[in-house]
């Protein structure tokens, strides 16, 4: 299937250069907002592109979101169908995509694109050697000190054994950029390029190089309106390894110091940012090149008395998504509830490509296009088998589970107005007044469980008594 909604300046297909990040929620941009955070790369990208502002994460089966969220990016597919496992705690943290699966590179590769791959992957080997003809630095690894990063090189047999594993001591950020601006310097243009530069940044370890380590005042930055010291229920993932971060409960001055350096690690990744977008217009092609900026979750870091992304709210369920290049209006921030199993349809989209049958996102190019206001009516999300939320883009309802494998977690649900409680602050679930959204949003929920093969649809939306 061809998306023809929007239509190429020319022939000749863009250049694609795809970002991901690693915990980059979608509010820690200044350009969006944010008026401490320092990100004037990002800022200028979104200025001459278009951000999906409402783009949610599918969702993972264990603590490790990174893997899932990824294999929805690159598939297009909601993980129970995507991924190898056979039930909710045994899917080999959700990371196996199916053999019989075509992903983004895959088909930009079949295209006549040229693939190449440069940083984290975090699924399997079998996947990325059927989507890349060329790598470099990658890392099949969920995380690493930043200073010593395990890598690759590039395996043309796809074996990656690990023997041939080796310690990279430039920082991350650094290393993975010098690799993407070197395929850039280096590349021939006799074909159009899909460059894959996934970092893994800002994960932790929060430990930015100077002067970004610095930049932030770690005493007197502002705390988030939703910072609480506890979380007041069990959200069913209270003592996994992200929670142990900071201490219990939070203290205000623990909390500003991870800020502090979590900004930092972004304002780092933005001036690396920088040198790719610079390596572009010293070749002359950064007009011919289609940018895609996004990340595989968001995160807490104290919002809600949590410090990880293993939950359903904004700040970890909500990713930037930023498009800047031929075809892509500028100045634009789109309001539009998207997916990021739309983002795989979308880039095939703008670069006239093939999309899968098996694929199952929508594109977000008629919205780019101008040609409709919105592509869904509501997006969802889930956590493992304690968490499933659901919005319309104004009202969110969030249902919790106990878990009968772990024993944790609380049978309830909770209600947003996203409009007036952007920070998700006055639980409203309890008012009489809102049981119409409640009964809809639940009843969206279900009918969105059953579609994505959620195997939780069996049990009820709403618990019986609230």
């Amino acid at each position: 299937m061809k998306d023809n909604n929007i239509q190429q300046l020319s022939t000749t297909r863009p250049n694609v250069v795809f970002i991901i990040a690693d915990d980059h929620r979608d509010e820690a941009i200044r350009a969006f907002g944010n008026d401490t955070i320092q990100t004037p790369v990002l800022d200028s990208l979104v200025a001459g592109g278009t951000s999906c502002r409402n783009t949610h994460i599918f969702g993972g089966l264990t603590g490790a979101v990174c893997a899932p969220s990824r294999a929805c990016v690159n598939t297009g597919i909601p993980i129970f169908r995507a991924t190898i496992g056979k039930d909710m705690m045994n899917r080999e943290h959700s990371s196996v995509i199916r053999p019989d699966v075509r992903l983004m590179p895959q088909m930009m590769r079949e295209a006549g694109y040229q693939t190449h791959a440069i940083g984290k992957w975090h699924n399997d080997k079998s996947s990325f050697a059927r989507s890349f003809e060329g790598g470099d630095k990658l890392c099949f690894h969920g995380m690493s000190e930043h200073t010593k990063v395990p890598v690759y090189d590039y395996d043309p047999t796809g074996a990656y054994p690990k023997e041939q594993e080796y310690i990279e001591h430039t920082f991350s950020t650094e290393l993975f950029t010098d690799a993407a601006v070197n395929f850039i310097e280096d590349c021939r243009m006799e074909r159009p390029f899909f460059l894959y530069v996934a970092y893994t940044a800002p994960h932790d370890p929060r430990t930015a190089p100077e002067p970004y380590a610095s930049m932030y005042d770690k005493a007197n930055i502002p705390l988030p309106p939703n910072f609480v010291r506890e979380h007041p229920f069990d959200t069913g993932d209270m003592t996994g390894r992200d929670e142990k971060l900071a201490q219990w409960p939070r203290e205000e001055g623990e909390i500003r110091e991870h800020i502090a350096d979590y900004y930092a690690m972004i304002s780092h990744l933005d001036a690396q940012l920088g040198r790719v977008v610079e390596a572009l217009k010293a070749k002359g092609i950064y007009d011919d090149t289609l940018i895609v900026y996004t990340a595989d979750h968001g995160l807490a870091v104290g919002q809600h008395g949590l410090m990880g992304k293993q939950n359903v709210y904004e700040h970890s369920v909500r990713i930037p998504l930023i498009f800047r290049g031929p075809g892509v209006p500028e100045g634009k921030q789109e309001l539009a509830l998207a997916s990021n199993i739309d983002i795989f349809p979308t880039v095939a989209g703008l670069c006239g490509v093939d999309v899968p049958e098996e694929t199952e996102g929508v594109s977000l190019c008629p919205i780019l296009a101008g040609e409709s206001d919105g592509v869904r009516g509501i997006v969802c999300s889930v956590y493992r088998d304690v968490q499933r939320m659901v919005t319309d883009g104004r009202w969110k309802l969030i249902r919790y589970y106990r878990s009968p494998v772990t024993n944790t977690g609380t049978e309830r649900i909770q209600l947003f107005d996203l409009r007036n409680d952007p920070w998700e602050t006055q639980d409203l679930s309890s008012e009489p007044s809102y049981a119409g959204h409640i009964e809809r949003l639940a009843s969206g929920l279900a009918s969105w469980m059953q579609a994505s093969s959620d195997i939780l649809q069996y049990k009820p939306v709403i618990p019986v008594t609230l």
